[in-house]
């Protein structure tokens, strides 16, 4: 956020880690204002990953009213950036992570960005997981992607990038590794992500020092432009699919419904005999002579 305001762009920031106990940049929406975690936690006796869910799974049920700030605050702000908990399941392979990320996706063009901690991935079984996490987040969320290696100032993420274009130097830093079983793990997962590399954005950044940001927005600029030129049409593809089998099944309810109706319109219900009333053409007492017949008879 200090690169966008010291260009006079602010973002509009919203915190959706109800568990962050601070929050280093300002916050126009933040989720612990709503809901209140280790409430959560006590009131549901609920462990740490399950009051995350929980708690937004309760933010979930009011985003209608976050979206709709949103979209009031546009033309102030140059970009939206939404903080989401470390937690990968308990937001990524939520239903409420889902619907957010969807609701979010589906009205703006939206971005995924993995960061990823550069002096821990220097070990290759850490950088591997790092990796299939963001796989994973990649595929689920199928929106545009940027990688970005964060702590550029500590370690320089050279190896990363080498390591993705290059097998034979990560199998090389495998073999110093000491874990036999971890190592087979990793380079199979290389083999199989190799592809996955192929297409991934990837950015080194520094948070303290600001090195790497205009690459950073540069990516995600070609990463608006994909939104536009790939996601939407995709999106557009799944509503008109969705459009139709929902238009399949209230013709089936109503083919249901007629039929249901013409089975009935082939047993028609036994209508009882009409009732049939004595008429009396006489007068009183000729009355009174029939009734007495009908009660002694």
């Amino acid at each position: 956020t200090a690169y966008l305001h010291a260009r006079r762009t602010p973002p509009y920031v919203i915190n959706l880690d109800p568990a962050c106990a601070n929050v280093p940049y300002p916050a126009n929406i933040d989720i612990r204002d709503t809901v209140k975690y280790k409430q959560v936690m006590k009131d549901y006796g609920l462990g740490p990953n399950g009051a995350i869910i929980t708690s937004l799974n309760l933010m979930c049920t009011r985003f209608d009213q976050v979206l709709t700030m949103i979209r009031q605050r546009a033309k102030q702000y140059s970009a939206c950036l939404i903080d989401t908990p470390g937690q990968i399941e308990a937001f990524t392979w939520s239903a409420s992570g889902s619907i957010i990320t969807d609701s979010l996706a589906s009205s703006h063009p939206t971005i995924v960005v993995y960061i990823v901690d550069s002096p821990r991935a220097t070990n290759p079984t850490t950088f591997m997981s790092n990796m299939l996490y963001a796989c994973s987040i990649l595929y689920r969320t199928k929106l545009p992607f940027i990688v970005v290696f964060n702590k550029a100032d500590i370690v320089a993420p050279a190896f990363a990038r080498s390591w993705m274009r290059d097998f034979e130097r990560f199998d090389q830093a495998l073999e110093e590794n000491r874990s036999s079983y971890m190592n087979d793990l990793s380079r199979s997962l290389s083999l199989v992500l190799d592809e996955f590399y192929s297409d991934l954005k990837t950015v080194a950044v520094s948070s303290a020092t600001g090195e790497g940001m205009e690459d950073f927005m540069k990516a995600v600029g070609e990463c608006v432009e994909q939104y536009k030129n790939e996601y939407v049409p995709m999106y557009k593809r799944i509503l008109e699919e969705k459009l139709k089998l929902d238009e399949k099944e209230r013709q089936r309810k109503t083919d249901e419904i007629a039929s249901n109706m013409e089975v009935l319109s082939l047993h028609p219900s036994v209508e009882p005999p009409p009732i049939q009333e004595k008429i009396h053409i006489g007068g009183v007492e000729e009355e009174n002579a029939e009734d007495a017949d009908i009660l002694r008879g």
